[in-house]
């Protein structure tokens, strides 16, 4: 079941946010609050609900198994996968011993139709050239628009 994120979703969001950017299996993770301690990982949770954001958790009778959300940002404070002030990126997240079950890509398709249900054009994604997830965002209509230190932006139009 895919249902709405709400601000009680916070810590899973932060722990979702976690394991999309410590993804890498067998690769050294600091501790969460570590790596919540950037500025440029903690923008994507920090303030939580804030006009823009809008999210999807995924659960199946227990614990969540992963969460999607977008948000816009500034140029004055961009994420990683910014476009412009008028386009949010996303970010999902699916707990690790979850992947390769369609979790990620339920959530995926149940956000793309947030943003088009909140008239958004379109949104963006930052995500790694050798992430298996590529292809998850590829299969969506996401197109590669930029890339640097070995990361692409990616751009799906709504």
């Amino acid at each position: 079941m895919i249902r709405p994120a709400g601000a009680t979703d916070l810590p899973f969001l932060e722990a979702m946010l976690f394991e999309t950017v410590h993804w890498r299996a067998g690769a050294r993770r600091p501790v969460l609050e570590q790596a919540l301690a950037k500025p440029e990982v903690a923008r994507y949770v920090e303030g939580w609900g804030r006009p823009g954001d809008a999210g999807v958790v995924a659960v199946e009778g227990g614990p969540p198994l992963g969460a999607a959300w977008y948000r816009l940002f500034t140029a004055a404070r961009p994420g990683y996968g910014f476009v412009d002030e008028r386009t949010p990126e996303l970010t999902v997240g699916v707990v690790a011993g979850e992947r390769g079950r369609g979790v990620g890509t339920a959530l995926l398709h149940a956000l793309l139709e947030s943003a088009r249900d909140a008239g958004f054009e379109r949104i963006s994604l930052s995500v790694e050239s050798d992430n298996p997830a590529v292809r998850l965002y590829e299969r969506a209509g996401f197109t590669r628009i930029g890339d640097g230190s070995g990361a692409w932006t990616m751009l799906a139009e709504l």
